[in-house]
């Protein structure tokens, strides 16, 4: 729902807009990547074949032509589903009813899965299941794009097989105990050999090179929803090294659809076509 404020505690707040859209890390990275006309699909656990919302999640995958294949219904299992508002500012306030009886479920084939990609992003909220398909593309040699979504320890060791590790800068904050991102980066650095980077939404991208801290400034957009945002700058940066880009060009472009997508209000319904990417990194060369 899109607010003018967040309410206070009882009380009630009109709201100018309403949708029902599936979400998750990995499914809106799949989504954003589609929308900018790569080929996409998804692999994950999901909720049996009696779980609404796990059916609805598969079924607007589809609609965007994504290939849901490597998914996992899991018998009484339940996926995850958000209650969000989004205020005038463009900031989210979020209650979530997490999924159930999905943290062991593993990929059917691993190895046929990624037997045709040219790279593999994931978000780290499933760790056997995203560690079987890491361990797969590894055999392959193709980047594996890790978003450090969800706070973990430094030595995790699906970090360690990332080739590409970005942050959420709360992920970062939370999983190595240091509010600077720099400082936070480096602690990474300690235990991953991988390109470490962190996203910080209006704030720009960190990165290290060496051991020196490079920073990337934001897009200059008006936010409309922030929804979403890093999980297209996800999906768009592995694209972009799917492509043959170097990290700070995949960077630049990932940053220019993250950008993009805040400009809409819905979530993944606001993921940028690749025009209108391409018209804001020229406008902004």
């Amino acid at each position: 729902m899109k607010v003018e404020k967040f309410p206070a505690p009882g009380a009630k707040v009109p709201a100018s807009e309403f949708l029902v859209i599936g979400g998750g890390c990995a499914a809106n990275q799949a989504v954003a990547i589609a929308r900018l006309g790569g080929n996409a699909a998804f692999a994950g656990p999901l909720g049996g074949e009696n779980d609404a919302v796990s059916s609805r999640v598969l079924k607007d995958l589809k609609a965007d032509g994504i290939d849901c294949s490597g998914a996992v219904r899991v018998d009484g299992g339940t996926s995850s589903v958000s209650l969000i508002m989004v205020d005038a500012a463009g900031e989210k306030l979020v209650a979530t009813r997490r999924g159930t009886d999905l943290g062991d479920a593993l990929p059917a084939d691993a190895e046929k899965l990624v037997a045709d990609i040219a790279a593999l992003s994931v978000d780290n909220r499933f760790p056997p299941f995203v560690m079987a398909l890491a361990r797969a593309a590894a055999k392959r040699n193709i980047p594996i794009v890790i978003d450090l979504d969800q706070a973990t320890t430094p030595d995790d060791p699906l970090l360690a097989m990332g080739t590409h590790v970005i942050a959420s800068a709360e992920g970062l904050k939370d999983t190595t105990g240091l509010s600077d991102p720099g400082a936070g980066l480096r602690k990474l650095a300690e235990t991953n050999p991988g390109f470490l980077a962190s996203t910080d939404g209006a704030n720009g991208m960190y990165w290290l090179e060496g051991d020196a801290v490079k920073h990337m400034p934001a897009f200059k957009v008006e936010v409309i929803d922030s929804l979403g945002a890093g999980d297209a700058f996800h999906g768009a940066f592995a694209m972009a090294l799917a492509e043959g880009q170097d990290p700070i060009a995949a960077m630049r472009f990932a940053s220019a659809v993250a950008a993009l997508k805040c400009t809409k209000f819905g979530g993944t319904v606001g993921s940028p076509k690749r025009d209108a990417v391409e018209a804001l990194l020229k406008l902004n060369f």
